[in-house]
């Protein structure tokens, strides 16, 4: 089965929690523990955002200091201090988040290090995987943070688009009742 990691899923929660504080998100207050604080304040260390994930406190800091590590995030010392993001979440990507928590995005080994590969010269899928590889790569690198914290939800026409433009992916098949809210 295909699926990240509970430390990458959790990664991309904390990231989306830290979006949510970023300035120009709502000016409401934020129960977090004890404390209230107003949006927009950037920096919230690792407890807090243990508390408000219900997750342990020491997978919560791990993730949050290889985020930083990359630079994903800004840690900032002191009373105040605690961590934001780097860059805007409309800069930020699933695909860079991935490749930080997870490593590269790639459905078999040989899609990232074909020439390790003993069978590579006799492999009659190793293309395909490759290529179905580079559509996943391609659609998560086309999702932003601020896509999946926003009310509205990834943009999937242009995600569609994105994966269109792939060399050699074929343009799906749609129905004709397709879009028009009606069944088949």
């Amino acid at each position: 089965m295909f699926r990240l990691s509970k430390t990458t899923d959790y990664g991309i929660v904390l990231m989306a929690q830290l979006a949510g504080d970023a300035p120009g998100s709502a000016p409401d207050s934020e129960t977090s523990g004890t404390s209230v604080r107003p949006r927009g304040h950037t920096a919230r260390n690792a407890r807090e955002l243990a508390e408000s994930s219900d997750l342990p406190v020491p997978m919560v800091s791990k993730i949050l200091k290889a985020l930083a590590k990359e630079g994903l995030l800004v840690s900032q010392r002191g009373a105040k201090g605690g961590y934001k993001l780097a860059r805007p979440p409309e800069e930020l990507t699933v695909s860079e988040m991935i490749h930080v928590l997870e490593g590269p995005v790639a459905l078999t080994d040989c899609a990232i290090r074909p020439a390790l590969c003993e069978h590579e010269t006799m492999c009659a899928v190793r293309e395909p995987w490759q290529l179905i590889s580079r559509v996943v790569e391609r659609a998560l690198a086309d999702v932003t943070l601020a896509d999946l914290v926003s009310r509205g939800g990834v943009r999937a026409a242009r995600t569609e688009e994105a994966l269109l433009q792939i060399e050699g992916c074929p343009e799906p098949e749609r129905s004709p009742a397709a879009g028009t809210g009606r069944a088949g």
